[in-house]
């Protein structure tokens, strides 16, 4: 069993813990106690994928609090599901009192954090993750939303938890797809945060689950984003602060919205648009081809794609890009590396220069 850590998420109006380590089912146990001799009454939100993967979680633990089984996978961030969600809630009776538990991945954190807003103007729920996106990204920093047909998280509040529980032992249960996915989001971080994480993962990427080092690398990103969000909780920033967590974003939610929410897991559509901002970040003088070449590597290292499955149109790709939450007075900002482990944002992009950096990564017009 490994060491158990802490790390703080300090915002303007809270503070709460990120406690991270293996087994935390009894440490998780003992505050959902506190909680209810207090008088709040809990409800579970859970991945169906994760209920079927560690039912004895649910069976032994939490079988005595109502929950609601979300079906895997983008498209139950959708506003039925919401609705589905909210119903849940008032017919378990909770008052302003209350506290929803959002177990699984970025999906069902993002749609239990934005019903948790919203419902009754404001209650509390708890962050425990199950996949590395949701560890390392998603848990963290209170940003919850759902998509709509329009774009991918087009709508959503910043939420923040009380706590946020990462048991590693969780990620043993994810299929290899889905792990592979979740270390988009860590290479990520490195590319824009840290030059040490990038290289440690290009020179030794992370192969499964079972790798030692998951603990310190999940603490580590965890500390990146806690700072971050920190100096820029609502991402409000005139340029760079939260803004950067959103490297390769503008392009991977494009590709997320145009092929179709599901066709690309979330961090498959990343590893391609990371690709395409370190493309962008090149052609802007930014960085050498030679860094190009290094980002590239490391993605595919770490079993990612950096190139579309099947071609998508850039037309199409274009005007996703033009919608994405991102966008202010119509202006699509950009987030590029200005060597690899520190970003910048930019305010806008020649088009036709977008344009050619889809196609390096396999669009078509």
């Amino acid at each position: 069993m490994s060491l158990i850590n802490t790390v703080t998420v300090e915002t303007a109006g809270s503070s709460y813990p990120i406690r991270i380590g293996n087994g935390l089912r009894r440490e998780l146990l003992v505050q959902l106690e506190e909680l209810e001799a207090k008088g709040s009454k809990l409800v579970t939100l859970i991945d169906e994928g994760a209920q079927t993967a560690i039912p004895s979680v649910f069976e032994d633990s939490l079988s005595r609090f109502p929950s609601l089984i979300i079906p895997s996978g983008e498209k139950s961030k959708s506003l039925e599901r919401y609705g589905r969600v909210l119903d849940f809630l008032a017919s378990a009776n909770l008052d302003r009192g209350g506290v929803v538990l959002a177990i699984g991945g970025g999906v069902v954190g993002d749609l239990g954090g934005f019903a948790a807003a919203t419902y009754m103007r404001g209650i509390r729920f708890i962050q425990i993750p199950t996949t590395i996106v949701s560890m390392v990204d998603s848990s963290i920093g209170g940003k919850t939303g759902i998509n709509i047909a329009a774009g991918k998280n087009l709508v959503g509040s910043f939420h923040q938890p009380i706590a946020v529980y990462i048991d590693i032992d969780f990620l043993h249960t994810l299929p290899e797809r889905e792990f592979i996915s979740g270390l988009a989001e860590i290479i990520k971080h490195g590319m824009l945060a840290d030059r040490k994480l990038f290289d440690l993962l290009a020179e030794t990427p992370i192969e499964n689950s079972r790798d030692d080092r998951l603990g310190d690398i999940i603490k580590w990103n965890c500390e990146i984003k806690a700072a971050v969000v920190k100096a820029d909780e609502k991402e409000l920033a005139g340029s760079g602060g939260r803004a950067l967590l959103n490297l390769g974003h503008t392009f991977g939610h494009a590709i997320e919205n145009v092929a179709g929410y599901g066709e690309y897991l979330h961090g498959e559509a990343i590893g391609i648009g990371l690709v395409a901002a370190s493309h962008l970040s090149q052609r802007l003088g930014f960085i050498e081809s030679a860094d190009v070449g290094l980002a590239i590597s490391a993605i595919e290292g770490l079993r990612l794609p950096t190139h579309l499955r099947n071609p998508l149109r850039i037309d199409d790709l274009y005007q996703a890009m033009t919608r994405d939450k991102k966008v202010k007075a119509g202006v699509i900002r950009f987030v590029v590396m200005k060597s690899i482990g520190q970003a910048a944002t930019i305010e806008s992009a020649d088009a036709e220069l977008v344009r050619e950096i889809w196609r390096t990564v396999g669009a078509i017009d």
